[in-house]
This record gives C-alpha cells, structure tokens and sequence, in this order.
C-alpha cells in the first residue's frame, strides 16, 4: 500500500476506533482482550486495497468480527480454568454512554454476563444484530453462514436472553438511589440497612480471580447476601468506603479500603431493588476504572 494509501486507512480506522473496540468489547468482555483484537484488525486493515471497498466501516466490523471470535474461542480454555466466577471487565464510561439507553443495555454487566451462556456464534450475531442493528447479508458474511442461517441464530440468541434478562428500562434516579442505599450499608456495616435495598432473589456474583477473596459461586437470596457480606467486607481490617461512579452505563460503586481500590460493584435494579449484584475484585479486570473507556454504536 502507498504512502497516501496508507494514510487514508489510519484516518479511517481511528475514525471508527471507537466503534470496532465497542463490538469487540461486547463480543468479548475483556478490554485487554478487545485492543488485541483491535491491533489484529488493524494489520488486515493496512493490507486491503481499498479500492475495492464499497463500505469501509462494514469492512472493519467484518474483520473485528472475525478476529473477535477467534479470540473467543481461546479464551474459553481461560475462562474454564478460572478460580471462581468470571465476570466481564468492567468500564469507566462518559455520562453520554448511560445516556444512549440501547447502548447502556448492551455494555450493561447483567446483560453481557448472559451473553457469557451464548456460544460463538450466537454471541457476534446477536450483539451485531441487538446493539449495532447490522443487516442479516452482512452479518453471514462476517460469520460465515447464510443470511438464512443467521437469521434462525439471531432468533434463537434473542430468545435465550430475554429469558434470561428481561429487557426494561430503569430511571436513571431509581439505580443512582438504590447505589446510594449500598453505600451507606457498605460504610456503616448496618445488616438492615442492606437488607432494605435488596431484592429477596437478589444473585450477587463476585470475581476474585484466585487472587482476592470472592464466593466461588453465586450467592441467592438476601439474607444469604447479608450473611456473605458480614463474613467478608465486614471483617475487613480497616475503613471501607463506596464511591458512586458510572461504570459500563449503569450507577455502580468504587469500592475502597483505606483508600486503596478494592473494587467495583455494578447492579441490576428492578422496581427500586437490587436484583443483580456484580462484585470485581480481580486486579487485573480493574485497570479501566481510572479514566473513561470511549464506547459508541455508531
């Protein structure tokens, strides 16, 4: 590629940068993951002759498509030798990302922790169909299926999430309310005062890696949460403090001890309760909680 070709691909690809990590990220979970899969992208991207290129930004999904299921299928041999729960890496995001209902649902961790039960295939079709609204024809070009073939995937994903996780839209004030309501639990150690904020089928799912302390399954039910965090965060030596923040679109919390991050905790909130309970603790998941990860459908 010449010179003025190869610029012409670098303005390009930054110009859809953004995007192409958005639909790795989904697919993946994994933002360390996700900008491998965007490099990879980017070493196919320099070599195409644009010339023959009737829609580059479809192009460039196509190839992050690809990449990312390739990705995916390496990564379950990690995902199946992890100590605990795997919960998705979780995102620092602008106020305009938890603005975008579509895209706050589709980054959301309840929503991309069910997408974890997707095989491949079902995952890149229904995160290009559901979040980024890519036409059938494209999508089997990218997956390698027939238009027809994808559209019988796209229907049966659909039909396994919604079962999974109901798609409702929760105000904005409700969830920052009912993250206040955990703080205030979390920093006074008041056992009602949590109580009162969850749901009585409440899951809490926590991921320590191996490294940090976290159940090493998933936790049902109020009181058993209660009891869980009364034999964890509440012995913990020292001051734990939340800070409310906005992670992957949605009100969560900063969870720290003496200051030093301990980890981020993100919810799922139906009428004015916590029904969903996302506890990261793994430090290496939590490297993209200090400045704002840039997530777009467009």
């Amino acid at each position: 590629m010449s010179e003025q070709g190869t610029d012409t691909a670098t303005e390009t690809f930054v110009a859809y940068r953004n995007l192409l990590f958005t639909v790795a990220y989904e697919m993946l979970g994994s933002a360390a993951d996700a900008e491998d899969v965007l490099q990879e992208t980017w070493l196919r991207w320099v070599k195409v002759d644009l010339g023959q290129v009737r829609d580059q930004r479809a192009y460039l999904v196509r190839i992050t498509t690809r990449q990312s299921l390739n990705r995916l299928r390496s990564m379950k041999r990690r995902k199946e030798a992890y100590v605990g729960p795997w919960l998705p890496e979780p995102l620092l995001t602008a106020p305009d990302v938890a603005e975008d209902v579509e895209l706050a649902e589709s980054v959301s961790m309840a929503l991309m922790l069910v997408l974890e039960t997707l095989s491949p295939t079902e995952r890149a079709v229904f995160v290009l169909r559901e979040a980024f609204d890519v036409g059938y024809d494209e999508i089997a070009a990218a997956v390698g299926k027939s238009p027809a073939a994808v559209r019988q995937i796209a229907h049966r994903a659909r039909q396994h999430v919604n079962a999974r996780h109901p798609r409702q839209v929760v105000p904005a004030a409700e969830s920052r309310a009912a993250v206040e309501s955990l703080r205030r639990a979390i920093e006074t150690g008041d056992p009602q005062c949590l109580l009162d904020v969850l749901a009585p089928h409440v899951v809490l799912v926590s991921d320590g890696g191996g490294v940090k302390h976290a159940a090493l399954r998933p936790v049902t039910g109020a009181e058993k949460l209660v009891r869980f965090f009364a034999g964890g965060l509440g012995k913990a030596v020292g001051t734990l403090t939340g800070e409310p923040t906005v992670v992957n679109g949605t009100p969560a919390l900063l969870v720290r001890l003496d200051g030093e991050l301990d980890g981020i905790m993100a919810i799922r909130v139906e009428d004015a309760r916590i029904t969903g309970l996302y506890y990261v603790r793994n430090p290496e998941k939590l490297t993209r909680v200090a400045s704002e990860t840039a997530l777009t459908r467009r």
